[in-house]
């Protein structure tokens, strides 16, 4: 029997916006069962675009908590749900804090949990803060929309750690291989003025890469954009508690499903999961993970590195 299809429209915030396509949208949502009067999660509330599906696929029987660190993307949600028939609840707070969430919303179980954990399109596009190489921005790269002073930034990490350090984050979290000449060229490059914009670091990138690493398919600033953003909002430490906290929030029968972008996120959740799988906590729902379609990457193509796992509590 063919999977009904799941069409939600993309999401504008205003006529200019950019519009965020939900990665694996049918097949997460498939995959979670979602049955009525499930209480579900969105953890990564982003576009609202999933819980969107989930609203429809319930027929407006279903509880949905959202939840997204960035006040801009709640509120982006809250005016795209708006008109949905569930009952929604927003929150703004990050993941790894999933229990202490649910605790102050009155819940002490749920039924479904999804974790979406690439950066939506307006994050990327529109934040100001330096995740995307393409505009000169500052260098922040937090997903907090309003950085106190003592939030660690990329610029701090560029401009006060010692090379090796920032060799390590490079290599280990962007997986990049000429992580040492960046490193080097960095605190070179610094030592004559700071390095305070997106355009700034990308110039030392391409001076300390050779020219045949410009001309790849990816942008030769990715990788390291990756691993400054992975180490400034901890988010490896950050994706173990959450995946912990909410297995823990979870139901016997319930499930949770994880779409990660990149190797190192992927790991974590795979590991994790067949941690669990061993000791007889869950059954993986997919063994192998779920990619996207050919169809799919051809409409978007920053869906191409998704990968989709799906577990059941028992």
């Amino acid at each position: 029997m063919q999977a009904p299809s799941i069409k939600v429209s993309a999401s504008k915030s205003n006529q200019n916006s950019v519009v965020h396509k939900s990665v694996l949208l049918q097949q997460s949502i498939l995959g979670l069962d979602i049955k009525a009067g499930d209480v579900f999660v969105d953890a990564t509330l982003g576009g609202g675009g999933h819980s969107e599906a989930v609203c429809e696929v319930a027929h407006g029987n279903v509880t949905i908590i959202g939840v997204d660190a960035d006040q801009k993307a709640v509120q982006r949600s809250q005016m795209r749900l708006k008109k949905q028939d569930c009952k929604i609840l927003f929150k703004q707070s990050n993941f790894r804090n999933l229990d202490v969430v649910l605790a102050e919303l009155g819940f002490t179980q749920v039924d479904k949990i999804l974790f979406d954990l690439g950066l939506s399109s307006q994050e990327i596009q529109e934040s100001g803060r330096g995740f995307t190489f393409q505009k000169n921005e500052p260098l922040l790269m937090t997903f907090n929309a309003e950085p106190k002073e003592e939030d660690l930034t990329a610029r701090e990490i560029v401009n006060t750690w010692d090379e090796e350090n920032i060799e390590t984050i490079i290599k280990s979290y962007g997986e990049e291989k000429y992580a040492r000449r960046i490193a080097r060229m960095i605190v070179e490059s610094r030592a004559e003025k700071p390095i305070e914009t997106t355009f700034d670091l990308v110039e030392i990138i391409k001076m300390a890469t050779p020219s045949s690493y410009h001309r790849m398919k990816i942008h030769p600033a990715t990788r390291t954009f990756q691993a400054l953003r992975m180490t400034v909002n901890d988010e490896v430490r950050t994706l173990t508690e959450g995946l912990e906290k909410s297995f823990a929030s979870l139901r016997v029968g319930g499930r949770i499903a994880v779409i990660s972008f990149h190797s190192i996120e992927d790991r974590v959740v795979k590991h994790y999961f067949k941690k669990l799988a061993v000791d007889g906590k869950l059954i993986l729902i997919n063994k192998k993970p779920i990619t996207p379609t050919d169809e799919e990457i051809a409409e978007n193509p920053r869906s191409r590195s998704a990968k989709l796992r799906i577990i059941e509590k028992i």
